[in-house]
């Protein structure tokens, strides 16, 4: 796997002294442990080379070319190669023309979150758990200087590789590390984001100053995250699964979740958005032909979990550091 691209514009960024641990960390990655690796290798390799007429990262869908950019059997050839990489779980993406309907609909979290946080004009902006990378692409689009996603998943560095192969090397990257394997206090950030995380970490407090310590004096966290809804100290511990995922550890009310951020010494904690998740926003289709929520929510309540919980709701918390 070349990272090349990513190290030589660490250099000449805030990155610089931590380029020698980040490369260490992506030197003990092991990608021919994983049986299908080579299978999506394969597909990223075989995807046929296109120019691109135009590119879209500042929409709903991010898009790479046009209809029109290649013939029926080039647009097939590429929809063979792109669903060689099934489950595509976070997006929609369209390359010319392929138009690809990922599990979540991600621009709809995008949509709430925006409007609230800090203009990302100029920002170098890390996103924890960032999966394929969609939001990447909407924060470049939003005028980030450079975004870097950090996911252990290699199926999900293979997606993000294939999507850069038609929009083009940007100042962009993801690396499959989780952020366990960043350098302690790098404090070069001016955003991060931690969305779809927190409730897979076994010690809340951890993760948050993890977070904090990724952040420059005066930069932005946002957090996104399961709650339900309570009072300050209420907190919710799946016994078991909640719907049907086992590593789910807790679900804060969002008082106790702003107490906890404040407790760390976050600055001006505030809930911007809480919704609950529907099977609109997340569903199974053609591109994730996997159960998905419909089938983790009780069919006679759909405002439970199959387990019995309340059904999953989301908040969206920002802060400074």
């Amino acid at each position: 796997m070349d990272f090349k691209a990513f190290f030589d514009n660490a250099t000449r960024t805030s990155l610089a002294p931590f380029v020698p641990a980040l490369r260490s960390a992506l030197s003990q990655v092991e990608p021919d442990k994983h049986g299908d690796f080579s299978r999506w290798q394969q597909a990223v390799q075989t995807l046929p080379q296109v120019a691109v007429s135009s590119m879209a990262l500042d929409q709903a869908t991010v898009r790479a070319g046009e209809p029109g950019d290649v013939d029926d059997s080039t647009r097939a050839q590429i929809e063979q190669c792109l669903r060689g990489l099934h489950p595509w779980r976070k997006g929609p993406f369209e390359i010319c023309g392929v138009q690809i309907d990922t599990e979540w609909r991600s621009d709809w979290k995008w949509d709430r979150l925006a409007p609230h946080i800090a203009p990302l004009q100029g920002r170098m902006v890390l996103d924890i758990g960032c999966g394929s990378g969609y939001h990447l692409w909407r924060m470049l689009g939003a005028g980030a200087a450079m975004t870097i996603g950090v996911d252990p998943s290699l199926l999900f560095l293979m997606q993000f590789r294939a999507l850069e192969h038609f929009i083009g090397q940007q100042p962009v990257y993801l690396l499959p590390l989780g952020i366990e394997h960043l350098p302690a206090e790098m404090r070069v950030f001016d955003t991060v984001f931690s969305m779809g995380v927190l409730y897979h970490r076994r010690s809340p407090f951890d993760h948050l100053i993890e977070l904090r310590d990724l952040l420059r004096p005066g930069g932005q966290l946002v957090l996104e995250t399961l709650i339900i809804e309570g009072e300050q100290g209420q907190v919710l511990v799946p016994d078991g699964r909640y719907a049907r995922m086992g590593n789910v550890w807790f679900l804060p009310s969002v008082p106790t979740l702003i107490q906890w951020m404040q407790k760390v010494r976050f600055k001006n904690v505030r809930c911007v958005d809480v919704t609950a998740t529907t099977i609109e926003e997340q569903r199974p289709t053609d591109w994730m032909a996997f159960q998905s929520l419909p089938d983790f929510l009780d069919p006679n309540d759909a405002s439970r979990t199959i387990e019995g919980y309340p059904g999953p709701r989301r908040a969206i918390v920002i802060a400074e550091v």
